[in-house]
């Protein structure tokens, strides 16, 4: 009636054409609703399985390291949506990401217990977009590597204070002053209330869980006992100051000096001789679920494509068992890669990698097994070629990768059924 001069009639038959596409193709429409305000539960573990709001909970996640370091200046930071939302539209449900860079470029931790408030915001940032797309969290809170510092700049820390027990890399794990130092860093990290959300990052669902270190690794005690002393004393200590969140310790999956399937399962002799124990380590009543990683180009001297195919098969597999039959706790692969560097690489030969490992999670969690999930490393967005390395990928650039991991989160959609906030989209991903 407001409308004149006869404009009145065509506003109501592109009102209704309107109506009409929505009424019959809204459910193809993607689903782009602000998640943020909605309630978000913590993910639980009940056995060998993860639980969410009373359901069986499967994970198709990925590794996107470098989101904190790119959310620290402008220029880079839209990434960090850019790439939260992809994976969201590959329903993909949970990202593997650094909350750690220790004295490097862009350190969050400048020296020991001093924090550049600029980084974390970045990690603020991470936090509440990862809140905003959907995604879910999970963070290694320090690199076995020398990447982003690791365990070595903690050991130059306590050399250069002239605290220091030895200038050995492996001292992180037992020398006082640098486990004081590190114990600062995780009370820090898990009591910064977000500048964002407001949310403590303890009280914070969006994380789904903490990993100890990134590929943990002490050579000059290959009984083992020191890095199990580590991982007990670091567990018990986060733990006692936050039993919200899910806790790994972020292990390569090694079997021990003492394990019997050392002989047969490890990639080779040496793997049973880094201090390392997968069961033992796993073991701890502070250890939620376990942690396994997938690399058969570093791991093993034989050429053959076909030879690394099967032991990825039989590896996952023989941990799947352990998840089952031994530690009753939920086994992620928390990265898995095929290397683009091989002799004669073809994309082709990465697609049969994936599908080996989305194969074999697909059936543990059709059989209700402890295979809980897996994370490709590591997915990219356009434009960060010098970010890579041999295993990443912008996974849309390649239609049948792409295909492969979108499949993967519907099977695992249907057999665990969706999240309400998820219902919407992952109809419409998953009704091809």
């Amino acid at each position: 009636m407001v409308a004149g001069n006869n404009l009145f009639y065509p506003i109501v038959g592109i009102a209704s054409c309107v109506a009409f596409l929505y009424l019959s193709f809204g459910d193809m429409w993607p689903d782009f609703r602000d998640h943020s305000e909605q309630s978000v539960s913590f993910v639980e573990r009940n056995g060998s399985h993860f639980m969410l709001d009373g359901r069986v909970f499967y994970v198709n996640g990925w590794n996107s390291y470098w989101l904190m370091d790119h959310a620290v200046n402008e220029y880079s930071k839209y990434r960090i949506k850019a790439m939260l939302q992809a994976g969201a539209k590959m329903g993909l449900t949970v990202c593997r990401t650094w909350a750690f860079n220790d004295g490097d470029y862009n350190a969050l931790q400048i020296s020991p217990g001093q924090f550049d408030e600029k980084v974390f915001r970045a990690l603020d940032h991470v936090i509440a977009e990862a809140k905003q797309q959907g995604v879910r969290l999970l963070l290694a809170l320090v690199n076995n590597l020398q990447a982003f510092g690791g365990k070595t700049q903690y050991v130059k820390w306590a050399w250069e204070e002239g605290l220091g027990l030895t200038s050995s890399n492996d001292s992180f794990f037992y020398d006082p002053s640098i486990r004081r130092y590190f114990k600062h860093y995780l009370k820090t990290v898990l009591t910064r209330k977000n500048s964002i959300t407001g949310i403590e990052y303890r009280d914070d669902p969006t994380i789904f869980g903490w990993e100890l270190i990134n590929e943990p690794r002490c050579v000059s005690d290959a009984s083992g006992n020191t890095l199990q002393d580590w991982i007990q004393e670091m567990s018990t200590f986060l733990k006692a100051i936050d039993r919200k969140h899910l806790l790994t310790v972020g292990l390569e999956g090694f079997y021990g000096p003492k394990s019997p399937k050392r002989l047969t399962q490890n990639p080779e002799w040496w793997a049973s001789d880094l201090g390392t124990d997968f069961i033992r380590n796993s073991m701890l009543p502070t250890i939620d679920f376990a942690s396994v990683h997938i690399y058969p180009d570093h791991w093993t001297h034989v050429q053959d494509l076909e030879y690394k195919l099967e032991f990825v098969s039989t590896w996952m597999q023989s941990h799947i068992e352990d998840g089952d039959k031994e530690l009753m706790k939920p086994i992620m692969f928390t990265e898995f890669g095929l290397s683009s560097e091989n002799k004669g690489f073809d994309p082709a030969q990465r697609d049969r990698f994936y599908k080996i490992v989305f194969d074999l999670i697909y059936k543990s969690a059709k059989k209700k097994g402890s295979g809980a999930g897996s994370f490709a490393w590591q997915f990219f967005v356009g434009g960060m070629e010098d970010y890579n390395d041999e295993f990443g990928i912008v996974p849309w650039q390649r239609p049948s990768t792409y295909k492969l991991i979108t499949e993967q989160s519907c099977r695992l959609a249907r057999i665990q059924g969706v999240m309400p906030w998820r219902t919407q989209y992952l109809k419409q991903l998953c009704s091809h």
